[in-house]
């Protein structure tokens, strides 16, 4: 039952009702449980609201004390990007990893698991997952959160994923319309542009979308990208062209479209954050997604005024903004609906730890010893986008020490890492951990000191594997999850 504060006029109610705001602890403020009986139907919960299941589980009670339907949102990808495992890693291999295996059924299963694991936690959507096709190797956000570089394969597997999530009776949310792949710019820094023409975006972009529509999902999620073949004056987000005449009219999409994070500065430092909520749900969106930076009680009212201010100045039309708060609330229907679905899943717990294993890649590069000692796990770690943020721990070096007792390890980065990484290996076989050595000369010079003095050396790359493989033993992971840590780790040992 939703239960409204007395006085709260319908035009207010609607302007909450769009906003999906995040917060601040791991119990629900009172301003959050003020602004849910005033009608707000949505709240977005990030890594720094989590501390276990059974906090997240109590936390989504709290939250829904007025308002039984309330839609509880994460960014949940699995694999680099994870919120549910922010302190561990995450129990599932991301897209990439299943890509690379490319059997549509493991994928579905991955997404059935998940599902599960944030139903029982009280979560009912999910922003996920990225549609995007990874045409650039260089791409600074998307990189392993893509299914790959083929766009029938990303259809198939986003097909695969969404349908999976929902019969866990959570709501997916495709990202990032009209695809975020081929860019070399992340739109929580600046806008994007790509510059393709229609015929390229509508043969290599689109079909993820299409596949997803067709498979049921509830939610896409616009991108704030410039592409001036569709529209040549806004980003996604805010354009009428690619939301309303695209997504709605040509594709024949009928569910919730939500904005990307409205306060990444690809909009805010742009347009400003609240005319932004005013012009993206004048362009057909439905909802904003806020919280990921800005997660407090003044953000959201000052979001809510903006939009009833446009109303009465007659910049945003009444309709425009009631159809998008239905939208909202025909979704938070739909999870109270499916709420039990969950519940008729059989938990397969141990599904993301075999799909990492099937996709690890070995490759041998010349004849050495199998490691079955004490070794030196050499770490060359990348500053994170802020999509997979800072908090969540990577690697192998916690399953290799468990596996080798006595092994050690430690993390470089710069122009004197590999000769630091010596140093600190002494006499000891060393593994070197890289992420996305094709995007960074720093980390391909710190293997190349590496190798040069010590060609037995294991190489893991747990980012996109487009270096050329090299070292005694090469293993790709396809991405940094806890489970493809683990695998990677066994894949050593067995040489």
């Amino acid at each position: 039952m939703t239960i409204i504060a007395p006085g709260t006029d319908t035009l207010t109610r609607n302007a909450l009702a769009v906003l999906q705001p995040g917060f601040d602890g791991t119990t629900a403020p009172d301003w959050v449980r003020r602004r849910i009986d005033e009608g707000l139907a949505s709240v977005a919960l990030f890594g720094r609201n989590v501390v276990s299941e059974e906090q997240v589980t109590a936390l989504t009670a709290q939250l829904r004390a007025g308002r039984d339907d309330l839609l509880v949102a994460i960014d949940e990808e699995s694999g680099d990007v994870t919120r549910l495992d922010v302190r561990t890693g995450s129990a599932f291999p991301g897209n990439h990893a299943l890509g690379a295996v490319d059997d549509p059924g493991l994928t579905r299963s991955v997404a059935r698991e998940l599902g599960r694991r944030l139903a029982a936690c009280g979560v009912t959507f999910d922003w996920a997952p990225s549609a995007d096709v990874n045409a650039n190797p260089d791409n600074p956000v998307i990189g392993v959160r893509s299914f790959g570089t083929s766009p029938d394969l990303v259809a198939r597997h986003t097909a695969a994923w969404v349908e999976g999530l929902q019969s866990s009776g959570v709501a997916a949310c495709t990202k990032h319309f009209p695809g975020h792949g081929d860019t070399n710019v992340d739109s929580h820094h600046a806008v994007p542009r790509i510059d393709v023409d229609a015929d390229t975006l509508y043969e290599r972009e689109l079909p993820p979308f299409r596949a997803a529509i067709a498979a049921g999902t509830r939610a896409i999620m616009s991108a704030h990208i410039l592409v001036p073949a569709l529209d040549p004056d806004r980003p996604g987000t805010l354009s009428p062209r690619i939301l309303t005449d695209l997504l709605r009219g040509e594709l024949g999409y009928q569910g919730l479209i939500v904005t990307d994070g409205i306060e990444m500065r690809a909009i805010s430092a742009t347009y400003g954050l609240n005319q932004g909520v005013v012009l993206a749900i004048a362009a057909g969106a439905d909802a904003i997604c806020v919280g990921g930076g800005l997660c407090d009680e003044g953000t959201v009212l000052g979001m809510r005024d903006a939009l009833v201010a446009a109303v009465r100045s007659g910049e945003l039309p009444e309709e425009r903004l009631a159809d998008a708060a239905a939208r909202v609330r025909d979704l938070a229907a739909w999870t109270a609906a499916h709420r039990e679905d969950a519940a008729r899943t059989t938990p397969d717990p141990e599904i993301g730890l075999v799909a990492a294993r099937r996709a690890v890649t070995v490759t041998r590069t010349g004849a050495a010893a199998p490691v079955t000692g004490p070794v030196y796990i050499a770490r060359f770690n990348p500053a994170p986008n802020i999509a997979v943020g800072h908090e969540t721990p990577w690697g192998v070096a916690a399953e290799l020490e468990r596996l080798l007792p006595g092994s050690d390890s430690g993390t470089f980065t710069g122009d004197d890492a590999g000769a630091a990484a010596l140093v600190a290996a002494g006499g000891r076989r060393i593994v070197a951990v890289v992420r996305d050595e094709h995007r960074h000369p720093w980390m391909r010079a710190a293997l190349d000191t590496l190798l040069a003095a010590r060609p037995d050396t294991v190489v893991v790359e747990m980012g996109l594997p487009q270096a050329p493989p090299r070292g005694a033993l090469h293993l790709a992971t396809y991405g940094a999850a806890r489970v493809c840590g683990v695998a990677a780790a066994e894949a050593v040992l067995a040489g």
